[in-house]
């Protein structure tokens, strides 16, 4: 039985976040109780979190985190590994026992960089852009195999069943973090399994999201033009993935990135001054495939920070709050103020404005 039986909120699906700015690291504890003050907003069909800062002792090496349905899964994925990969550490994902989580896959983390033979076989200089394609291959291509986390200094954990249940299962509260995100799933087009458990990540990216990308095959299109390949049948997928290519591979400040997904109406950008108008004009020409449409709220973690962001009539619930250096991003007020006493600051953003929030520049993380 799910919660849906028990009554649930239509808007659906619980997106939390915080980040304490100062680089402070924060116990994972305070993201679970974020989440489980949203219980009504979610079902035991997925949850998941991504903590960044989680693994200072190995920040200069990729932390993949791989799922596998079989053991010959991961013996043809660590053979690719190790032919093309510095292997610094391999090990098992460390988890606790569950009486409700009872069809885990196999789960392992691996701590590594390509080598530069690798790199000099596909004449590429950037350990990113080799990741990527990297863990496009195992995803597309090594059945029973899946890359659910490939950042620097971060990690996802993600499963099926409630949030609580995850952090458990996953041992949560022995992690700190500068900053996390974390969803409940209520799943609504899609089946309820470990691969398609929020967050969807790529590099340091990671997404969460409420609601439902009604562009999915436009955006896909667009995306497997540049290489991309979407495989988890999931519409949320080519959330991370459009953040990686607007953000890393084009180059588009992160401001615009948010204005190419949730664009301004044609009307608002009649009313601009002649620079803004130019510039909103040629996002939306160049960029038009790339627009997310459909009712959305998401939060995304890269390795400076965070950001929250709204479909353009925020047709999904999104409310920010600040006390000192921490920012908090919820789908429900009540949620910050499980865990934060008497915010300086509360608000609502607007449909399609995004709320930053970075590490000061003078912290090194």
């Amino acid at each position: 039985m799910t919660y849906a039986s028990e009554g649930h909120i239509p808007s659906g699906c619980a997106i939390a976040a915080l980040i304490d700015r100062s680089g402070q690291r924060v116990p994972g504890s305070v993201i679970v109780q974020l989440m489980a003050s949203m219980r009504e907003r979610v079902t035991d069909l997925g949850a998941g979190y991504a903590g960044y800062g989680i693994y200072p002792e190995m920040r200069n090496y990729y932390a993949f985190h791989i799922m596998y349905a079989s053991g010959a899964a991961q013996v043809q994925t660590e053979e690719l590994l190790h032919r093309h990969f510095y292997v610094e550490r391999d090990e098992v994902i460390p988890t606790r026992q569950v009486e409700s989580i009872t069809d885990s896959p196999l789960l392992r983390r691996y701590f590594l960089r390509p080598t530069s033979i690798a790199l000099a076989e596909k004449r590429l200089k950037d350990d990113d852009e080799y990741v990527r394609q990297t863990v496009m291959h195992i995803n597309a291509d090594i059945d029973g195999a899946y890359v659910f986390s490939s950042g620097r200094n971060m990690g996802v954990f993600k499963g099926v069943g409630f949030p609580e249940s995850i952090a458990e299962f996953y041992r949560l509260h022995e992690y700190k973090a500068y900053s996390w995100i974390a969803h409940g799933r209520f799943p609504t087009n899609t089946p309820g399994w470990w691969g398609g458990a929020h967050p969807f990540s790529m590099l340091n990216w990671s997404i969460v999201h409420n609601g439902e990308i009604s562009s999915y095959g436009i955006n896909r299109r667009y995306l497997e033009m540049f290489g991309y390949k979407c495989t988890l049948m999931t519409d949320t997928e080519v959330m991370a993935y459009l953040v990686d290519l607007l953000i890393r591979v084009h180059e588009l400040p992160l401001y615009l990135a948010c204005k190419v997904m949730a664009p301004p109406f044609w009307d608002q950008i009649d009313r601009m001054d002649e620079h803004d108008r130019g510039t909103f004009e040629k996002l939306r020409q160049v960029y038009a495939s790339a627009a997310v449409n459909g009712p959305f709220g998401i939060v995304c973690g890269y390795a400076r920070g965070m950001f929250g962001l709204n479909d353009r009539v925020k047709l999904r619930p999104m409310i920010a709050a600040e006390k000192g250096d921490l920012v908090y991003i919820a789908s429900e007020e009540s949620a910050i103020h499980s865990v934060c006493d008497s915010p300086d600051r509360v608000w609502n953003p607007r449909g399609g404005e995004p709320v930053i929030a970075e590490l000061y520049r003078e912290v090194m993380v």
